[in-house]
């Protein structure tokens, strides 16, 4: 059965959207490393830890070098070949025109080399603007996370605050093949819990809980998350990891 992660319908192997909300279901795989079932646009295996992205390669541009060469210079012959206007038959010189007579300077009067005297004061070009300030560096999947997402332990009554800098959030034990980023060692009942039970992912600011293969299972509000399959978590859901309601969260936005 696949779980729908906007309202925990169960539906057949065979839907691809959810029967009583039409929301859209994730696709499974299978890894090929492990053979377990994975999400097909997962990133890695939370089963045995196999990366499944493809190795990415350098593009190469192709540069057309007809564009690129550079014009042959033209031979000095065809640069220094005087013009059909250079041959032509010499014509009768022309009449010199008479000097010019240069008009007698005109008093200056006052008013006048006040005038002439301001037109001389260089212009003043005006000061640019001051620049704007840079904005502030930072990354923006950052930004747009502005709710502090944490976990609070019902049997502890304890809080447990989830990594902001992280997108995908490991929960378990020490001593499996991918480190936990939330241990759950140290809580009452915690044998119940795998080393790699449950991974929280987080997109755009919208926060996901996925089994990836737990031996006692993962269950959100009372229902079994099917491994493979993510719900999408909302303030209040009540996560527990393992049977019988024994490590308890409640998932909390603040």
């Amino acid at each position: 059965m696949i779980v729908c992660p906007n309202c925990n319908h169960q539906n057949p192997e065979s839907a691809t959207q959810c029967e009583a909300c039409y929301t859209p279901l994730p696709v499974t795989t299978n890894c090929p490393n492990c053979g377990a079932t994975i999400q097909e646009d997962a990133s890695f295996c939370g089963q045995c830890g196999y990366s499944l992205k493809p190795p990415t390669g350098q593009a190469t541009i192709a540069v057309n070098p007809d564009e690129n060469a550079i014009p042959e210079p033209l031979p000095s012959t065809a640069i220094n070949a005087p013009s059909p206007a250079a041959s032509a038959p010499d014509l009768e010189p022309i009449p010199s025109a008479p000097p010019s007579v240069t008009p007698p300077p005109i008093p200056s009067t006052p008013m006048a080399a006040e005038a002439e005297a301001e037109s001389q004061i260089p212009e003043v070009p005006p000061s640019a603007p001051p620049p704007a300030p840079p904005a502030p560096a930072g990354n923006s999947a950052t930004q747009l996370q502005l709710e502090q997402a944490s976990l609070f332990h019902v049997q502890t009554n304890s809080k447990i605050e989830l990594p902001s800098q992280l997108s995908v959030i490991h929960i378990g034990k020490p001593g499996g093949a991918i480190p936990a980023d939330i241990d759950v060692s140290g809580f009452p009942d915690s044998s119940v819990v795998s080393r790699v039970h449950a991974d929280i992912r987080v997109e755009g600011g919208i926060y996901y809980l996925e089994d990836v293969g737990s031996s006692n299972g993962t269950y959100v509000n009372h229902t079994p998350l099917p491994p493979g399959n993510r719900h999408r978590l909302r303030a209040g859901d009540r996560i527990a990891l393992g049977k019988e309601d024994k490590v308890t969260f409640i998932f909390q936005l603040s």
